[in-house]
C-alpha cells in the first residue's frame, strides 16, 4: 500500500494523524512527545501481535510514525549543524535521543516482519535513512570525544612529566614555598577514567547505548577498541618501552638489557596497579553494567595486547644466553610477574583470564627453571675452579669473594628463591653439580671433604639446603687450594683469611645468618680457632723451643756454648719468620689484631724471662750485642709488622 504524504514536523505535531483523536487543548511539547512515543509503542505492539504477516492487509501506518521520523531527522540535523553539541547536552536530552533510536530500531524490526515488497516500502526506507543518519552522527561524535579527550589527557600528562623532570630555576624556590598537594587524597575523578571526566563518560555511555540499540554494536566497539589501543600503545611509547624481539635481544649486550629490565619492571607495575584498573573503570563506565559482555571483551582484548608486549619482553630476556650475572634480573622479573599478574587477573574473567594465567604461568615456569639452573651453574663453576696458582700472601681467594658476594645478594631474594626451589628442585639437570657423572678432567671433591665443611644434611628449606651445599663446595675447593702452599703456616693463614671472610659475610647479612643458623656459625668459629691454634703451633712453638731451659745447665752451671747456640738459633729463626710473614696478608683488621696479640702473649713473656735469667752470662759489650740481638720491645715491634704486606713492601725499618 502507498504511504501517506509527510507533513512538516511542526504541522504534524499540531494536526496529529487523521486516524487519531485530535487533542483539542494545547499541551506542552514534552507531553506531546510522550504521547507520540506512546502511540509509536502501541503501533509496534500491534505490528508484533499481528498474526497475518503474510496477508495482503497488514495494519495501516499511523500518522505518528511519519511525525516521529521527521522529528528524529530534525534533531539529527540540529546536532550535525553544531548548534547543539552532544558533549554540552543535558542528560535528559541525551537519554531522550537514545530512547528515540531504540524505538526506531524496534519499529523497523516490527515493520520488517511483513516481507512483501508492497508493504511499507516508503516508510521503511524513510525510517532506515533517518536511523542511518543518526548512527553516522553518533559514530562521529563517539570517536571525536574519545579522541579529543584522550589526546588532551596525553598532552597534559607528558607536560607534567617533563616539568617534573626538568624544573626551571625560577620555579624551584616557588615550589619550596608553595604548599604541596596532599598526596594522601584520592586521585581526581578524571584520572580514574584516564582523562575522561565523569560527565564525559556519561555522554560516551549514552552514545554507546544508542549505537548498540541501533544495531551498530560492532562499529561502536571497533571504534572504542582502536582509540583505546592507540592510547595504550602511546602510553608504552611515552614510558619508553621498546618492543624487542627474541632475535634482537639475543644480539644485545647484557648492560643495556639490564637497564631495559629495570624500566620494564616499573612499566609492568604501573600498568598492573594503575593504568589497567583505570582502563577497566573506563570501559565499564562507557558501556555500563547493561553490557558486561561487551566491556569484558573489549577490556580483555586491550589488556591482552599490552600484557602480550610485556610478557614477550620478559620471554626475550629469559631466552638470552644463561649466565650467573643475570640471576638477579631474572629474579626481579619473576617477582614482578608473581606480584603483579594477580592484580591484572582481578580485572579479567572467562577466556581472557585463562589466557593470561596460561601465558604468565608458562613464562614464570621457564624463569624459575632458568633461576634454578643458574644457581646450579654456580655449583659447577666452584667445582671447576681448579687454578694451581696460590693467592700471594695467603689472602682471601677471588673465588671466595665472588661466591660470598653472590650469595649475599641472592639471600635478599630469600622468599622468592625458596619458592623457586620448592617448585623446581625435582627438575633433572644433567649439567649441574648434582650430576652423577663427574667431569674426569676436574679435580674431584670427595664426600669426606664436603662432610668436613660444617654442614650436615638434614631437614631444612630447599633454598637453605642449596645455600649450604654451595658453602660446602666452596670449603672443599679452598681446602684443596690451601695445599698449594709449601709452607704449612701460610696454608693455615689462607684458611683463616677465607674462613673469616665467609663467617663475617654470613654474620653481616641478616638473611644469610638466619638461613645458616647458629650451629653453623658456631662450627665456623670453632674451625677458625683450630686454624689459629695450629698456626701458632706450626710457627711459634718451634721458636719457643729455642728458649727452653732444658739442657742449658750441668751441675747447676750454665753451659755458655749451648746458650750462645740457643740465642743464635732464636735470632735466625725469628729473623726468618719476620722476613717471611711480613709479606703475608691478613686483610681482616680484627683477625690481624687477634693474631698479633696471641703471638705476643706467648713469645714476649717467654723471651723476657729467658733473657732476664741468662743475659748476664755474656760479657757485657760486644758479646752481649752479638748474641742478644733483640730486646723484648723489639720483638713486640716486629710482631706488629706481621701480616701487613702493603705496609712492608720495599722493607720497613724497625
Amino acid at each position: 500500500m502507498e504511504d501517506q504524504d509527510l507533513p512538516p514536523p511542526d504541522a504534524a505535531i499540531e494536526n496529529a494523524d487523521q486516524n487519531e483523536q485530535v487533542v483539542e487543548e494545547p499541551t506542552p511539547v514534552a507531553s506531546r512527545v510522550d504521547i507520540l512515543s506512546q502511540e509509536i509503542d502501541r503501533f509496534i505492539y500491534v505490528l508484533d501481535g499481528d498474526d497475518q504477516s503474510d496477508s495482503s492487509s497488514p495494519p495501516e501506518i499511523v500518522g505518528s510514525v511519519h511525525i516521529f521520523a521527521d522529528l528524529l531527522d530534525f534533531k539529527v540535523v540540529e546536532y550535525e549543524s553544531g548548534s547543539k553539541k552532544w558533549i554540552e547536552l543535558e542528560e535528559d536530552e541525551c537519554s531522550s535521543f537514545v530512547e528515540s533510536i531504540d524505538r526506531t530500531a524496534k519499529l523497523l524490526k516490527s515493520l520488517s516482519r511483513f516481507h512483501s515488497a508492497d508493504y511499507y516500502p516508503s516508510v521503511i526506507n524513510r525510517i532506515s535513512e533517518v536511523k542511518q543518519r543518526a548512527m553516522s552522527f553518533m559514530e562521529d561524535e563517539f570517536k571525536s570525544i574519545l579522541d579529543d579527550y584522550q589526546t588532551s589527557y596525553d598532552r597534559d600528562q607528558r607536560n607534567e612529566t617533563d616539568e617534573a623532570k626538568t624544573p626551571s630555576p625560577s620555579n624551584v624556590d616557588e615550589a619550596s614555598e608553595t604548599e604541596l598537594p596532599d598526596q594522601s587524597e584520592s586521585p581526581p575523578e578524571k584520572d580514574e577514567f584516564l582523562g575522561y571526566s565523569g560527565e564525559v563518560t556519561t555522554k560516551l555511555n549514552k552514545l554507546a547505548e544508542g549505537m548498540i540499540a541501533g544495531g551498530h554494536e560492532t562499529e561502536c566497539t571497533e571504534l572504542y577498541f582502536v582509540v583505546r589501543r592507540n592510547a595504550m600503545e602511546q602510553n608504552l611509547k611515552h614510558l619508553q618501552f621498546e618492543k624487542y624481539s627474541i632475535d634482537e635481544m639475543q644480539k644485545m649486550q647484557w648492560d643495556p638489557i639490564e637497564k631495559e629490565v629495570s624500566a620494564w619492571i616499573k612499566i609492568f607495575k604501573d600498568f598492573a596497579t594503575s593504568l589497567l584498573p583505570n582502563e577497566r573503570r573506563l570501559v565499564d563506565a562507557v558501556f555500563s553494567e547493561n553490557h558486561t559482555e561487551i566491556s569484558d571483551s573489549l577490556f580483555g582484548n586491550l589488556a591482552r595486547i599490552v600484557i602480550f608486549y610485556l610478557l614477550t619482553f620478559a620471554e626475550a630476556v629469559m631466552m638470552t644466553k644463561r649466565s650467573a650475572e643475570k640471576l638477579f634480573k631474572f629474579l626481579d622479573i619473576y617477582e614482578t610477574l608473581r606480584d603483579s599478574i594477580p592484580e591484572v587477573e582481578k580485572l579479567l574473567s572467562g577466556d581472557w583470564l585463562y589466557q593470561l594465567k596460561t601465558a604468565a604461568s608458562l613464562i614464570s615456569t621457564m624463569l624459575g627453571e632458568a633461576i634454578f639452573n643458574i644457581l646450579g651453574d654456580l655449583e659447577n663453576s666452584i667445582q671447576a675452579d681448579s687454578g694451581k696458582t696460590p693467592v700471594p700472601g695467603g689472602d682471601v681467594h677471588p673465588l671466595t669473594c665472588y661466591t660470598m658476594k653472590y650469595l649475599k645478594h641472592a639471600c635478599v631474594y630469600r622468599d622468592t628463591l625458596e619458592q623457586v626451589f620448592r617448585e623446581h628442585k625435582k627438575i633433572d639437570r644433567p649439567d649441574s653439580a648434582t650430576s652423577s657423572d663427574p667431569d674426569p678432567d676436574q679435580d674431584p671433591i670427595s664426600d669426606d671433604q664436603t662432610q668436613n665443611c660444617g654442614y650436615q644434611a638434614g631437614p631444612g628449606s630447599a633454598f637453605q639446603l642449596q645455600l649450604a651445599k654451595v658453602m660446602d663446595l666452596l670449603d672443599a675447593n679452598l681446602e684443596t687450594k690451601s695445599r698449594l702452599y709449601k709452607d704449612p703456616s701460610l696454608s693455615l693463614i689462607f684458611m683463616m683469611n677465607n674462613g673469616r671472610y665467609i663467617l663475617q659475610k654470613t654474620k653481616g647479612t641478616g638473611e644469610m645468618r638466619s638461613i645458616m643458623g647458629d650451629p653453623w656459625v658456631r662450627k665456623r668459629s670453632s674451625d677458625l680457632r683450630s686454624y689459629h691454634t695450629n698456626y701458632k703451633r706450626e710457627t711459634w712453638t718451634k721458636l719457643l723451643q729455642c728458649l727452653s731451659h732444658e739442657g742449658l745447665s750441668v751441675n747447676g752451671k750454665v753451659m755458655k756454648p749451648v746458650l750462645k747456640e740457643r740465642f743464635k738459633s732464636f735470632n735466625a729463626m725469628f729473623d726468618e719468620i719476620h722476613r717471611t710473614q711480613t709479606t703475608w696478608v691478613v686483610s681482616d683488621d680484627q683477625l690481624q689484631s687477634e693474631l698479633r696479640v696471641s703471638i705476643s702473649a706467648i713469645v714476649i713473656p717467654a723471651y723476657r724471662s729467658f733473657m732476664g735469667r741468662f743475659s748476664q752470662i755474656f760479657t757485657p759489650g760486644r758479646q752481649t750485642e752479638k748474641y742478644i740481638k733483640y730486646q723484648p720491645e723489639d720483638i713486640e715491634t716486629c710482631i706488629e709488622e706481621l701480616f701487613d704486606a702493603s705496609s712492608n713492601q720495599g722493607g720497613k725499618k724497625r
